[in-house]
């Protein structure tokens, strides 16, 4: 063995490594495991999310966010959904009435509203209805009810009318026998609202609605776990303030209410800034 008073060459040689490796010093511990447990504390809070919302939580670059994913094997719940069709609809012929989605994209609130059915199983089937705003993809109003009528699809866009304050030009649907009901049409008309239609058997024409409710349902959990519908209403609401107020929807990188009182804000301003140049003197 080298003596104590052996030159550092030497002791290199004699411990077969190079001389360079005598000066090394091991690195700070990596953030890995730091950024891994903000990455679950996320996904805890918010069981659908995948990569790219996690991302949009933390401010973490995106690649690193997916390396750290896969190495700790986190994914998010993921829900195939099963769609209730009703016989009865199958064989009505198709409404001549336009999809306004084909034609337009809405670029501020209460232009387009869309509205559609889910149900949960609960003792006895249980039916709900939400209405979203196309342009902010918010919760604007929803009706819980044991019975599919058009008296059900009323009460919803009621309440979206007292919530909003307003109304919309277009409410879209699927062609549904409660939407193309005569009622329902002559509720839309009182309103001044016109309505359009998806195409039959074509559910992803209402994609905002088919993707809300997936994960609607994900995140509401396992409803089993309720002693009574009242329960179930009671966790219902509260999973629509948790969409409205604090889930990031991936269309705005936002929750919804966030991105409509924005929108609210930049069209105040764009119309402060019109009426300032038409006042006297501030014209070219």
């Amino acid at each position: 063995m080298a003596s104590l008073k052996t030159t550092k060459t030497a002791l290199a040689r004699e411990l077969g490594i190079c001389r360079q490796s005598l000066y090394y010093k091991p690195k700070k511990p990596p953030l890995d495991e730091e950024d891994k447990q903000k990455i679950i504390a996320v996904m805890a809070e918010h069981p659908a999310y995948g990569a790219r919302r996690v991302v949009w939580a933390l401010g973490m670059n995106r690649k690193k966010m997916q390396r750290l994913m896969r190495a700790s094997n986190l994914k998010p719940r993921i829900r195939r959904g099963f769609r209730h069709v009703k016989l009865d609809d199958l064989g009505r012929l198709e409404t001549r009435v336009t999809n306004i989605l084909k034609l337009i994209c809405p670029i501020r609130p209460n232009v387009v509203w869309a509205g559609d059915f889910t149900y949960f199983w609960f003792i006895d089937r249980f039916w709900y209805l939400a209405v979203i705003d196309v342009h902010t993809r918010e919760i604007i109003g929803w009706h819980i009810a044991n019975h599919h009528t058009t008296s059900l699809i009323m009460d919803a866009f009621q309440d979206a009318t007292r919530r909003m304050g307003t109304s919309p030009k277009y409410f879209h649907s699927n062609q549904g026998s409660e939407y193309v009901s005569g009622a329902y049409e002559s509720l839309l008309q009182s309103y001044g609202t016109q309505p359009s239609h998806s195409s039959k058997g074509q559910p992803w024409q209402n994609g905002f609605q088919e993707s809300f409710y997936s994960n609607f349902k994900l995140e509401l959990g396992d409803i089993r776990r309720f002693a009574n519908v009242g329960e179930l209403i009671k966790a219902v609401h509260q999973q629509i303030r948790y969409y409205k107020n604090e889930r990031i929807h991936s269309a705005h990188r936002m929750p919804p209410v966030a991105f409509r009182l924005r929108s609210d804000s930049q069209t105040t301003a764009l119309i402060h800034s019109l009426l300032q140049n038409q006042l006297p003197g501030n014209s070219v």
